[in-house]
């Protein structure tokens, strides 16, 4: 029987997404059915890649070499579903990558629940996504993508409450800001097929974000540390850039993070409340 480190890495290193996407799912199936039988899959220890493998195509180019394109176009459409698609076998290898990475750390079992879930979850939305770039006469490969979102992964890769603060709690957060205005695209588009896939996104992607406030503030409370100063200073150490409003308060507060974790990073003031004063 495989450890759910050794799972992690045969994840890690399969280049092809549906293969990858597919391992995913079955071994997430293997560790929460082990769990129900109350015979659990040992983590074990495994050495995970630096960078994950990935498929000869899509093109990886710097993100400002990426061509822009409008979404209210066709293409621009193709193209918005395609950086989602791209964003989500990211986040696949993402949360197979903290396990075997910090598997020297001791962490309760919820927190390999929580992750292995994440990306089950994560999985499942590049294939819905995959199936709505299919029904647009496109695919997954078919546009360059950008290079840049393993660097988060590479930033932290010794310190895990780094990790958590800067890919759940800052990049994963960043999208419940700008999935609501995807969604809006694709309506006014009359896409029904990909209004349903980022709906299931958006509900999901809350509880991803939430994972990773939770395990933050468990091993803060662990060393006895303020969340909010050591989020502060973590973000500024390896997120390169300050935060984009506008921000979803509401999703964001519902996953645990209230404004006063992301409103310092901002790279604008946050609006006066008209009804403080």
């Amino acid at each position: 029987m495989q450890t759910l480190c050794e799972m992690a890495v045969d994840v890690l290193t399969t280049a092809d997404g549906v293969e990858k996407t597919t391992k995913s799912r079955r071994y997430a199936a293997q560790w929460f059915a082990a769990r129900e039988a109350g015979t659990p899959i040992a983590v074990g220890r495994a050495d995970p890649p630096l960078r994950p493998a990935r498929p000869e195509k899509p093109e990886l180019l710097d993100p400002r070499d990426v061509p822009k394109r409008k979404p209210g176009s066709p293409q621009g459409r193709i193209a918005l579903l395609h950086a989602v698609a791209h964003i989500e076998l990211n986040a696949v290898d993402l949360h197979w990558d903290i396990i075997p990475r910090f598997a020297d750390v001791d962490m309760p079992l919820g927190f390999y629940d929580d992750w292995v879930r994440a990306a089950d979850e994560e999985s499942n939305h590049f294939k819905l996504i995959c199936d709505c770039l299919e029904e647009l006469g496109s695919f997954y490969g078919d546009l360059p993508a950008h290079a840049g979102m393993w660097r988060a992964a590479e930033d932290t890769v010794s310190d895990i409450m780094g990790r958590l603060a800067v890919v759940p709690m800052v990049l994963e957060a960043r999208g419940l800001d700008v999935t609501p205005g995807m969604i809006d695209i694709f309506k006014r588009a009359g896409s029904d097929n990909a209004v349903r896939s980022l709906e299931v996104i958006y509900t999901e992607e809350v509880s991803h974000v939430a994972y990773g406030s939770k395990w933050f503030h468990f091993l803060c409370g662990r060393h006895n540390l303020d969340p909010k100063e050591v989020f502060h200073s973590l973000v500024r150490k390896y997120f390169h850039g300050a935060l984009k409003p506008p921000f979803n308060e509401e999703k964001r507060a519902e996953a645990g993070l209230p404004p006063d974790f992301y409103w310092p990073l901002a790279d604008q003031p946050r609006p006066k409340d008209p009804l403080s004063s």
